[in-house]
């Protein structure tokens, strides 16, 4: 099998997609598609690529039971734009190859992120990593706009009169704000972005870095649309029991209450509530 073209990702490559106020994602480039992964998963006997049918099958089946190797076959490489706090969520997810932009070397630009009104808001009560999905008033999300124009305003002036003043690159940088924005180069195999997809598409991913994760599911579509739409079908918004939430949900299906159940088995309270979450349909982390 030779190089795979997909027409839809063809059309994707080198464009910039917005996200946020200044950033963006740009699919740079891709290996392999759906079909990769069928002649990866087949190649054991050597049966060669079979019908649209039996390819969606087989993914299907893969995605299902984990069987992972075949997804890893297909690479996509990501330029993106997203402010350095944004990049230090993501940057734990260490299966990746990425080469970021370098202050040492480089005069940062006078780029910052301001977050819309609409996504403005206080600390949530019952996540302690995030804000509520409520928005301030307005006059409170206008002063938080403006204060931050201002303090962004103050810390890249001074960073350019040090700059300006001989100060090494790599000392004067220290003291921006982490709304800077910064690029990177980002190559990840598809069966890891489905990973990193998994958890950052995620309600409870705070939202800056889920709207780059969305970008992303639609470059992903677009490349590999058969193993995508299994991925969505299996693992977003799929939910995983313990062994004792098992068996709390055979009992439960088989007419016992809840509670009841639970208590027999030992889950009580936060164990409790997460289990009633997942038979409610809105898991909770």
């Amino acid at each position: 099998m030779g190089h795979s073209v997909v027409e839809a990702a063809e059309q994707l490559l080198d464009k910039e997609i917005p996200v946020l106020d200044k950033g963006f994602v740009r699919l740079v480039d891709y290996m392999g598609s759906d079909d990769r992964i069928v002649q990866s998963a087949r190649v054991s006997y050597g049966a060669g690529t079979k019908s649209f049918r039996e390819d969606k099958g087989l993914i299907d089946y893969l995605m299902r039971n984990r069987h992972t190797s075949p997804f890893e076959q297909v690479i996509l490489t990501f330029h993106t734009k997203m402010p350095i706090f944004v990049a230090r969520q993501w940057v734990r997810h260490r299966t990746a190859r990425l080469n970021e932009i370098s202050g040492r070397y480089s005069i940062m630009e006078d780029e910052f992120y301001v977050p819309d009104p609409e996504h403005i808001a206080v600390q949530s009560e019952d996540n302690k990593q995030g804000r509520s999905s409520e928005p301030v008033e307005s006059d409170v999300a206008e002063a938080f706009q403006t204060a931050l124009r201002a303090e962004q305003d103050q810390a890249y002036k001074a960073y350019l009169e040090r700059v300006d003043a001989g100060v090494a690159r790599e000392l004067a940088r220290v003291n921006l704000p982490i709304s800077l924005y910064t690029q990177w180069y980002w190559q990840i195999d598809l069966h890891n972005l489905f990973h990193f997809l998994s958890l950052r598409i995620d309600p409870h991913a705070q939202y800056e870095i889920r709207a780059y994760a969305e970008v992303m599911l639609d470059c992903a579509r677009a490349v590999a649309p058969i193993a995508t739409a299994a991925f969505e079908q299996h693992m977003v918004g799929s939910v995983s029991f313990s062994r004792k939430e098992y068996e709390a949900l055979q009992a439960v299906l088989a007419g016992q209450a809840v509670e009841e159940v639970s208590s027999g088995l030992g889950i009580k309270g936060r164990a409790l509530d997460r289990l009633k979450a997942k038979l409610s349909g809105t898991p909770s982390h």
